[in-house]
């Protein structure tokens, strides 16, 4: 079948840009699961919603009002026959089987935004241009919305092609920021059988024309929130009689980024936030911190969070309060398979655009596809993590980030042409 491209390009533009404009956040991406799933219906896709695709005791991080964000992706524009159907977990499986002989390939595509306020002004390209976001709060900062464009055009593509043998599975994930959704979906048994997985990622810090065929040293990561509960009093009169959870809690902060590095590689551990106390003259009985820990392996992971944990019962020790811990989220780490990473950077030689590839790049952060690479890697399968290079306004997680829009059609392309060659 023969497929006006020009088309699909410009599609993929108008639908970055409509994912740009309403992003949500982890667990909350009904219309976005929505907007996916009316695409592919239309293509002649059999979708799986979270419901079916998610095991529900692996899932983290997820505190929602799923019923108030229903109706906000109602009024955003989600079908409502669609979002009834998504059940109580965002993200789907869609699977094309040619029904001719063959492997089993998936491609997990990300589907939420970042936790931040997008930039205002003219000198920001999705302000200037009326894509901006409507969602205070919410931003596609990481480039989710090219990765959704380029998924869906390119379900397209490979529903038409007439030689292509085996399945292949798409898995639109939800709530990878903050690495919370990954693990239940991996867990929940959708990739059994599957011979080859594919995830890929766009800018990465590299400009226009670069392509990784497979990414390696992602960090392996654990999120957390900390919640210390001491006792009020005032803090003139009775100071004595106070426990004060702010002064527990800034401890602990101090003293998980004086955590020792490690001499057989990276850690890294981060207090992003800490909320305490009521009034400048209360003893504050509340207080809570979000914090990660990073580690190159899994044994520098563990060793990291193991201090982490100590700092925080210590200071909770120290100050006679209670302490609570919530685990928000988690990665492990993955390499891609080299054989497989060495098909992609060939396939991209071929493609208009690429000036620069690479059999491997470097990742400095974290990603819960690896959850998914591990899986299938353990299973006798391969996997790859695709880098695309991106010119970018500004970094990722930037309420400022912007990413050039004619790296999409080379993602594309090196996926279709992969895909291809791999599923013959």
């Amino acid at each position: 079948m023969q497929l006006d491209m020009e088309r699909i390009k410009r599609q993929m533009v108008e639908r970055r840009r409509d994912f740009h404009r309403h992003p949500e956040s982890g667990w909350a991406e009904f219309r976005t699961t929505a907007k996916i799933a009316e695409v592919l219906y239309d293509l002649g896709y059999n979708i799986r919603f979270g419901g079916e695709i998610i095991r529900e005791e692996d899932v983290m991080g997820r505190d929602i009002d799923a019923g108030a964000e229903k109706i906000r992706a109602i009024k955003q524009g989600a079908l409502e026959d669609i979002v009834a159907a998504i059940g109580p977990y965002t993200g789907l499986c869609a699977e094309l089987d040619t029904g001719r002989p063959g492997p089993v390939t998936a491609i997990r595509v990300d589907i939420d935004c970042v936790d931040t306020t997008e930039a205002e002004g003219e000198d920001h390209f999705p302000f200037k241009e009326g894509f901006a976001s409507v969602n205070p709060g919410w931003m596609h900062a990481c480039g989710h919305d090219g990765h959704m464009a380029v998924g869906l055009a390119l379900a397209e593509l490979l529903k038409a092609e007439e030689e292509l043998c085996g399945k292949v599975l798409f898995v639109f994930q939800p709530a990878e920021e903050g690495v919370r959704g990954g693990y239940a979906m991996a867990r929940s048994g959708i990739l059994e059988g599957v011979h080859y997985f594919l995830a890929f990622h766009l800018g990465l810090n590299n400009p226009t024309g670069t392509v990784f065929g497979g990414m390696n040293g992602f960090l392996c990561t654990t999120k957390i929130d900390a919640d210390y509960r001491g006792v009020g009093a005032h803090a003139g009169g009775e100071p004595n009689k106070g426990k004060n959870a702010l002064l527990a809690a800034s401890s602990a902060a101090l003293n998980l980024h004086a955590i020792a590095p490690h001499s057989d590689g990276v850690t890294r551990v981060n207090v992003g936030v800490l909320n305490a106390g009521e009034g400048r003259n209360v003893v504050a009985q509340k207080a809570h911190l979000k914090i990660e820990t990073r580690g190159a392996t899994d044994a520098l992971s563990s060793y990291v969070y193991d201090r982490a944990m100590s700092v925080l019962r210590g200071a909770a020790q120290m100050y006679d309060v209670d302490l609570s811990i919530t685990k928000q989220g988690e990665a492990n780490s993955a390499n891609s398979s080299p054989d497989l990473a060495s098909s992609v950077a060939s396939m991209a030689t071929l493609v208009r655009g690429v000036g620069k590839v690479s059999q491997f790049g470097r990742m400095s952060g974290s990603d819960d596809a690896c959850w998914m690479m591990k899986y299938v890697q353990d299973r006798g399968g391969k996997a790859a993590y695709i880098g695309i290079g991106a010119d970018t306004a500004a970094g990722h997680h930037s309420s400022r980030f912007d990413f050039d829009e004619s790296a999409m059609p080379i993602a594309l392309e090196v996926l279709r042409r992969t895909v291809k060659f791999i599923n013959r």
